[in-house]
Order: structure tokens, then C-alpha cells, then sequence
């Protein structure tokens, strides 16, 4: 199994703000791609079909790394803290809410000493 991250950021934006938002995140891309360890970095909007009825955020990031602590590294970059910081915490920011969520594919106690 691999130690690769997958990461799901999804992005409420503010009403009217979408677009703007959008434009903002798709700046993050050219240099999150240059990052040791980033293998996708895409910022994607929400389509509907009738295939795929969930619920979603209308703007989200589809990441992969390839360790937890590549993922961690990019997340202490001082591009995407200030990102966080100016459009998620302060009032003046294009976000209303997000979710940030990581995965693994390794399976649980994948690995593990046999007992």
C-alpha cells in the first residue's frame, strides 16, 4: 500500500462571491503543483447530475500527496495559511464555511505484526 494523502477541501462561498472565490483558489494551483510530494492539486466546481444527487460544496480542491507529511508541509506554507486566514477566518473573506478532510487507502492495521 501506498503512504499517499488524498484530500477533499470544499468551499462555501459567500452569496454572489462564487466566482471570485473560484479565482481565487485556481492562484493557488501554479505554485502548490511546484510542492515536493504534491501529485494533484485541481480546484473543481460542483456539477449536478442525475447520477450523483449528494451533497456538495460548490467549490472543492481534489488533492493527492505523497505522505502525510508532504500534505502537512504544503498546509504550513505561508501562501495557504494566509488563503485560510483572509477568506475563511477573517469577516472580510470570500467563505462562508469549508470542510477539509484527508484519506488514506491503506486498509486499518494494514501491516501489522501477526499476532
Amino acid at each position: 500500500m501506498s503512504k499517499k494523502v488524498y484530500c477533499v477541501a470544499q468551499f462555501q462561498p459567500k452569496a454572489g462571491k462564487e466566482d471570485e472565490l473560484f479565482a481565487v483558489l485556481q492562484a493557488l494551483e501554479p505554485n502548490t503543483l511546484r510542492e515536493d510530494g504534491c501529485i494533484q492539486y485541481v480546484v473543481t466546481r460542483h456539477r449536478t447530475s442525475p447520477y450523483a444527487g449528494g451533497e456538495s460544496y460548490p467549490i472543492a480542491f481534489h488533492e493527492i500527496w505523497a505522505s502525510n507529511e508532504a500534505f502537512e508541509a504544503h498546509c504550513d506554507r505561508k501562501e495557504i495559511g494566509d488563503f485560510f486566514q483572509q477568506q475563511c477566518v477573517a469577516e472580510t473573506g470570500l467563505v462562508e464555511k469549508s470542510n477539509v478532510a484527508i484519506y488514506s487507502d491503506e486498509p486499518n492495521n494494514f501491516d501489522a505484526p501477526k499476532v
